[in-house]
């Protein structure tokens, strides 16, 4: 598949992030230091994981660790490893013809936090997703704070940004036979009564303005997530999980 850009390198530290890297994207690792006084379990199963592919590792004091990311809780491991690189249009065509499954896929309409870009992530990798698609203006990308936050989805779910949303829907719908189902709180159709069966393509709106015009004129349909108390909307990650396991519930049990 093609790529939109290179890696950037960069730093993590944590037992878990640096144990996620290294067991879904040990290519992408370079190098592993490791605080020298520490020999508990969790800190041998890195080191191990790291000398099995090939990735030196360093000793280091607890006070040199802190230096390479202050105000950074390192758990006595910090690794150098490069972020994701964002996929392109054709890409993403390329992995559609190649799906032996309807598809889905989950797209972000404008989504700028960060934290909510990794959630959103997270959850399209517990939930099967093919690939998360956004545009590439007005929109957070791969970053350190968003890959983090994924915790190792970043590095498995294909991340597509496109430079023409509305257009490249378009070509879903007209090339793939895929559903475009935007999530609005105007809709007159609730989630639980639409047909997510299908090829399908969950569109959810940015933090502020939810979908744009453009956006929501190609849906083929909107539907709503039901409010039963005075808050009028979800956080866009919590949204995303509710509407993406609906359609995952739907799926299994039009299998089974």
């Amino acid at each position: 598949m093609s790529a939109a850009g290179q890696g950037v390198s960069h730093l993590i530290a944590g037992l878990h992030s640096v144990r996620t890297a290294l067991k879904h994207s040990s290519a992408s690792v370079s190098e592993l230091w490791v605080e020298a006084r520490r020999r508990d379990q969790r800190i041998r199963e890195l080191t191990s994981m790291a000398e099995r592919a090939g990735i030196p590792v360093h000793q280091a004091e607890r006070e040199t660790l802190a230096k390479l990311l202050p105000e950074v809780n390192h758990q006595g491991v910090v690794a150098r490893t490069l972020l994701p690189v964002s996929r392109d249009e054709a890409s993403l065509h390329q992995l559609l013809a190649q799906l032996d499954h309807p598809p889905l896929l989950l797209v972000l309409d404008g989504v700028q936090d960060p934290h909510n870009l990794g959630a959103c992530l997270r959850t399209a990798d517990a939930a099967g997703v093919d690939a998360v698609v956004a545009p590439k203006d007005r929109s957070v990308g791969l970053t350190p704070v968003a890959c983090k936050v994924a915790s190792g989805a970043a590095e498995q779910v294909p991340f597509v940004q496109v430079t023409n949303l509305a257009r490249t829907l378009k070509r879903l719908q007209q090339e793939h036979g895929i559903w475009l189902v935007g999530t609005s709180g105007d809709a007159q159709e609730s989630l639980y009564h639409a047909d997510l069966k299908g090829p399908l393509a969950l569109i959810m709106g940015g933090e502020e303005k939810g979908l744009r015009r453009l956006t929501w004129e190609v849906c083929d349909f909107l539907v709503r997530l039901p409010m039963a108390g005075t808050v009028e909307s979800l956080n866009v990650s919590v949204a995303c999980g509710v509407a993406l396991y609906e359609a995952v519930r739907q799926r299994v049990s039009a299998a089974g």
